[in-house]
């Protein structure tokens, strides 16, 4: 690639923005060192560009670098509206895990709301959730026994977190664990924006025999500030994208099972 050095360097701003967005929606990640060696830029230039993309909400940075920022970090009332279409698939996906006579955990968020909705009507299981969103997608289920785990709930995602909602999930045994989350990256794995969140799903994946991870289109690839299992905990991540994208293809690659919706 050609030298962005110019004499005016400021006027050269954008442009290597460009640049660096562009690298890491075609490799999934960008390390500021060889980005800075390839492109004839100073590292502290490349790191500086990277602070401002992600104080704008454009990458998440990462130690030597930065990778995708996921579009589904924003609140519940905003997410409503992000990949539906793809939430839907992998809900009716996700829902067939639910077996006859099992014990499901299932966590907050869009998808998860779409999967409770998604559990056919003849279904005889127990789910049980820290979500009073999700709960009450349930109430009138004509067979699910619901459980619902109390505690301080988080508004930005509509869930329970806290010591006391940690304290209930620990009286909890389930078969699986349907986690949400907001991205999905091979390098920093299942991720969340807040790290009380991140700690509650942790939690919750304690307490279930498998854990499967949800991820409509808008995560895969993409990266927020807090890792909530590491990907060798992860039986299986459930997702309508192709398996050719290059983040599925690296998953892969790293032993994670893949169940295509």
């Amino acid at each position: 690639m050609q030298s962005l050095k110019h004499p005016g360097g400021p006027v050269l701003t954008a442009q290597r923005r460009d640049v660096l967005l562009e690298r890491l929606r075609a490799d999934g990640r960008v390390v500021a060192k060889d980005l800075a060696a390839e492109l004839g830029l100073s590292e502290d230039t490349v790191r500086r560009d990277l602070r401002e993309l992600a104080a704008a909400g454009l990458c998440q940075r990462v130690y030597g670098g930065a990778l995708p920022a996921s579009p589904a970090a924003g609140d519940l009332a905003a997410r409503r509206t992000v990949a539906v279409t793809s939430k839907e698939r992998v809900a009716a996906a996700a829902a067939r895990l639910v077996t006859p006579g099992s014990t499901a955990l299932l966590d907050g968020g869009t998808t998860a709301l779409a999967v409770a909705r998604a559990l056919p009507p003849d279904l005889d299981a127990t789910v049980v959730t820290h979500s009073p969103v999700v709960a009450a997608a349930l109430v009138e289920h004509p067979r699910v026994e619901l459980v619902l785990l109390g505690g301080r709930v988080f508004k930005h995602s509509g869930v329970a977190c806290g010591a006391a909602a940690v304290e209930a999930a620990d009286r909890v045994s389930a078969d699986l664990f349907l986690l949400g989350v907001t991205g999905v990256h091979p390098t920093a794995g299942p991720t969340t924006g807040d790290a009380d969140e991140a700690a509650m799903k942790r939690a919750l994946a304690r307490r279930a025999a498998d854990t499967y991870v949800l991820a409509s289109a808008e995560k895969i690839g993409a990266a927020s500030p807090f890792t909530v299992l590491p990907l060798a905990d992860v039986a299986g991540i459930v997702t309508d994208v192709d398996g050719d994208h290059p983040a599925l293809v690296d998953l892969a690659a790293a032993g994670v099972p893949l169940l295509h919706a």
